[in-house]
């Protein structure tokens, strides 16, 4: 339990220092490349809505097994190697992690509007958000920005992470094999709404306490951006059902009731208005700083969930092993 520990640490650390390891094969990737794959014969194939929607669930699986049984074989034959067993556990955890990667297309944002360049901070916003950006105003831009950090500070970050915690990089691979499926699919409007409709059920369900935990987490580090532990609480609890998926709400109306801010409202998702209730109060305007907060928020976070996880880590281990000293005196 202490060398996984010390592997998840490690990706972290590496995650904060070099972001995205482009210069690796990224899974996601071929992960995104197989679910691609994937649709096109389904759509090919299905002859009617109800298949379609069949096949999303076939994808589910297919990609589902893929993403866990190769990380697992790998991990499994390498697993005599301490040395190597150990430095491809860091690596392929470091790919699931998304802070940093996170932290430079939010200020990609934020540089382009303190350039007051908004032409350029569209462009950029589009890199990272699935709704439309061309005749977003200023405000418009940041709250999107904000929002997808607050959100994928579950999705990108915390998450993941859980997931290592508890069943290694399999699972952490799973999960993200499952959040890309969505990503990819998992839109309400024409295209999507049959094929994408399991990939979406089982994201909601894989994020189901995720997302939770990261609320609470964004809330207990509120202070970091001079916020209020309670009533970013209070606003998480209130709000949280102000999101039409069942999850997204409690990052974002934690990180909402944090910086005082309001976000939620109608946006355009591929032409089509898509209306999404506020959350948080809105006691100050949003502004290119709320930008740098919520990236605040997200490390945070972050480090508060591993300093969590490897305390709990000690406790286990300590106890354990005082156990088995018992043991063997006795």
């Amino acid at each position: 339990m202490i060398y996984i520990a010390l592997d998840i640490l490690l990706a972290v650390i590496l995650d904060f220092i070099l972001g995205d390891p482009r210069w690796l094969p990224h899974p996601i990737i071929y992960i995104g490349k197989l679910i691609s794959f994937l649709e096109n014969k389904a759509r090919k194939l299905a002859e009617s809505d109800s298949r379609l929607r069949l096949s999303g669930a076939v994808i589910v699986i297919i990609t589902g097994f893929i993403s866990f049984i190769i990380p697992f074989c790998l991990l499994e034959i390498v697993k005599p190697f301490a040395v190597v067993y150990h430095i491809l556990n860091i690596l392929i955890i470091w790919t699931t992690l998304a802070a940093k990667s996170l932290n430079i297309a939010a200020m990609k944002v934020y540089t382009s509007l303190e350039n007051n360049d908004i032409e350029d901070a569209r462009i950029k916003l589009s890199h990272i958000v699935g709704r439309d950006t061309k005749e977003l105003s200023e405000e418009e831009i940041i709250r999107a920005d904000v929002e997808t950090v607050a959100e994928n500070t579950s999705d990108g970050v915390i998450a993941p992470l859980i997931f290592a915690m508890i069943g290694g990089v399999p699972l952490a691979m799973l999960y993200k094999a499952v959040n890309t499926m969505d990503s990819m699919l998992g839109y309400k409007n024409k295209r999507y709404y049959y094929i994408g409709f399991f990939p979406a059920k089982i994201d909601d369900l894989f994020n189901l306490i995720p997302a939770r935990i990261t609320g609470v987490l964004i809330a207990l580090i509120s202070p970091l951006v001079k916020g209020n532990i309670l009533e970013s609480f209070k606003i998480m609890i209130r709000d949280r059902k102000n999101h039409k998926s069942p999850n997204c709400a409690y990052p974002e109306a934690a990180a909402a009731g944090a910086m005082k801010v309001q976000l939620g409202g109608t946006n355009s998702y591929f032409g089509e208005l898509v209306y999404k209730p506020t959350l948080g109060d809105g006691k100050q305007d949003l502004d290119k700083r709320h930008i740098k907060e919520v990236i605040r928020l997200m490390y945070g976070a972050e480090i508060l969930l591993v300093i969590v996880y490897i305390i709990v880590v000690y406790l286990i281990s300590k106890n354990l092993f005082l156990y088995l000293i018992n043991c063997n005196s006795l």
